[in-house]
C-alpha cells in the first residue's frame, strides 16, 4: 500500500508540473517604445488627465501629459475611451512561494526555528508559478510575497510579476521583516489555560523576542564600532541572523506585525513604543475600526483586507467592508491586500468593496498603488504614473474595481505582457468542447 501511495504522489506531482508548464505563456512580450494616446490617465499622485498621452521607452515612463511629440519609432496604442492606471500592488500574499498547499514540496514559505531574519522569500520565489499570469492579467503587477513561520519568519520581497528569475523580478529583495507577536488574550474557547497561565506565557514569549532584539542591537553596536575604526581590533564573529537585523534596526526595512483583534492591536501599539529604532506596519487589523484613533496616533500604517466575516457575532456585517475606510478617515495610511495566494488576483475587488463602503474610489486607488509603495520604500519606482518611474501600468475599459471591467493591456517594467493565463486557457478550451473534425 505504501509503494502504491508513493507512486500515486509521484504521478500527481509529474502531472502537476506538466500542467504548470503548459499553463505558462508561450507568446513573448513586446518591448521597446510605446505611445498610449487618448486615454483618461489616473496618475494617483498628480490628478487625472483627460485624453492624455503616456510615452514608454524601455522599462521607463518618459512622459505623462496632454500633448507629446510622437515619432514613428513608437508603437501607438489608441486608448480613446479607455483608462490607464498604475499597476496594482498586492502588499501581502504567498504568491510565488506556495503552489499547492496540500503538497509539502511545493510550499516554500516556512523555515524551522523561531527566529529567521536571514531567510529571504526572494530566494524561494517561483517565477513560473501558474498563479503569476493569472494575477497580472487582473492588473496586479507587483506583490509583497511573505514567509510565514515562527516569531520572526524572515524577509518578504517586493516582486514584479514578469521575469524568468527572481533576480529579474525583484523590485526590493528586503521588502519587510515579518514578525508575529504573542497574544495576551489566549487562543479562543478551546484554550483551557487560566488567565494567570495565559499572562505568564505571553510575557515569556514576549521576553524571547525582546532578548533577541537586544542581542541584535548589541551586535549592530559592535559592528559599527569596528567599521568606524578597525585598526587594532578583532572583528566580531559573523552572525547571519544578527547581520540580517542591521538594516531593520537602521529603519531601512519595515517590520510587519500581524494583529487582528482590538486587544492585540493595543498590545502591539504599547510594545512598539519600546522599539523606536524600527519602523512598523500592522497586518490584518480586522478590528482596526475599533481603535483607529490609537493606530493613527501611533503613526503605524496598516495592510488589511475586506473579504472576511466580522470578528464578533454582534458586529454589523458591513464592518469588514467599512474597516479600511474608517481607519483611513482617522488618519491611518491603509493598503488593501489579498492576504491570499491563489486569490491575489482579487486585490482590485477587495479595494472595490472598501471604495463602495465609505472609503471612496480615490482613497481605495491609493490603497493598492502609492500607499503600499511608500510603506515598502519603492515609491520612487512604482505606485503612480510619473515620468522617470518604472513602466508598470494597465489599460482598462472602465473602473478596475468593477468585476465587469476588462483589463486590455498590461505593462510590467516596460514589457507589454501577453493577456493570457491558465484561467483564460481553460475557459477557451471548455467554451467549445466539440471535436475539430466530427
Amino acid at each position: 500500500m505504501k509503494k502504491l501511495n508513493i507512486f500515486a504522489v509521484i504521478v500527481a506531482l509529474l502531472f502537476g508540473l506538466n500542467a504548470t508548464a503548459e499553463a505558462q505563456i508561450t507568446e513573448k512580450p513586446e518591448y521597446g517604445k510605446f505611445a498610449i494616446t487618448g486615454a483618461t490617465i489616473h496618475t494617483v499622485t498628480n490628478g487625472t488627465i483627460e485624453s492624455g498621452v503616456i510615452l514608454i521607452n524601455g522599462n521607463e515612463i518618459t512622459f505623462v501629459g496632454e500633448n507629446a511629440r510622437i515619432t514613428n519609432e513608437y508603437t501607438r496604442i489608441d486608448a480613446s475611451g479607455k483608462h490607464v492606471y498604475p499597476g496594482f500592488i498586492d502588499g501581502w500574499t504567498g504568491l510565488g512561494l506556495v503552489e499547492i498547499s496540500a503538497v509539502p514540496v511545493t510550499v516554500d514559505n516556512a523555515e524551522l526555528g523561531q527566529f529567521n531574519p536571514h531567510m529571504y522569500a526572494f530566494t524561494a520565489f517561483n517565477p513560473h508559478s501558474a498563479a503569476v499570469p493569472v494575477t497580472r492579467v487582473s492588473g496586479v503587477t507587483t506583490v509583497l510575497s511573505h514567509p510565514s513561520s515562527g516569531s520572526i519568519a524572515g524577509k518578504a520581497a517586493v516582486m514584479d510579476l514578469w521575469g524568468y528569475s527572481p533576480d529579474s523580478m525583484a523590485v526590493k529583495k528586503s521588502g519587510a521583516l515579518v514578525m508575529d507577536l504573542p497574544s495576551s488574550s489566549g487562543g479562543g474557547w478551546w484554550d483551557n489555560r487560566s488567565e494567570a497561565e495565559i499572562k505568564k506565557q505571553y510575557e515569556e514569549n514576549l521576553k524571547e523576542i525582546n532578548d533577541f532584539l537586544d542581542k541584535a542591537r548589541f551586535y549592530d553596536k559592535m559592528m559599527k564600532e569596528y567599521e568606524a575604526d578597525p585598526s587594532g581590533k578583532t572583528k566580531p564573529d559573523h552572525d547571519p541572523r544578527m547581520e540580517a537585523m542591521r538594516e531593520v534596526l537602521a529603519g531601512d526595512v519595515p517590520v510587519v506585525i500581524s494583529v487582528n483583534d482590538e486587544q492585540e492591536i493595543l498590545d502591539a501599539i504599547e510594545w512598539i513604543k519600546g522599539h523606536d529604532d524600527m519602523n512598523f506596519i500592522f497586518e490584518g487589523v480586522r478590528e482596526g475600526w475599533r481603535v483607529a484613533e490609537e493606530i493613527a496616533e501611533a503613526g503605524v500604517p496598516v495592510l488589511t483586507t475586506t473579504l472576511y466575516t466580522p470578528s464578533r457575532d454582534y458586529d454589523n456585517y458591513q464592518r469588514p467592508y467599512q474597516n479600511p475606510g474608517l481607519m483611513a478617515e482617522a488618519g491611518v495610511k491603509v493598503a488593501i491586500v489579498s492576504d491570499d495566494t491563489e486569490n491575489s488576483r482579487n486585490t482590485p475587488f477587495e479595494a472595490g468593496y472598501a471604495a463602495a463602503y465609505g472609503m471612496g474610489v480615490e482613497e481605495a486607488l491609493k490603497a493598492v498603488t502609492i500607499n503600499p509603495a511608500e510603506m515598502f520604500g519603492v515609491a520612487d519606482k512604482i505606485g503612480s504614473l510619473e515620468a522617470g518611474k518604472q513602466a508598470n501600468l494597465f489599460i482598462s475599459d472602465g473602473d478596475p474595481f468593477e468585476p465587469m471591467t476588462n483589463i486590455e493591456h498590461v505593462f510590467i517594467k516596460g514589457f507589454k505582457i501577453p493577456m493570457d493565463s491558465r484561467h483564460i486557457q481553460l475557459y477557451d478550451e471548455f467554451l467549445d468542447r466539440d471535436a475539430v473534425n466530427e
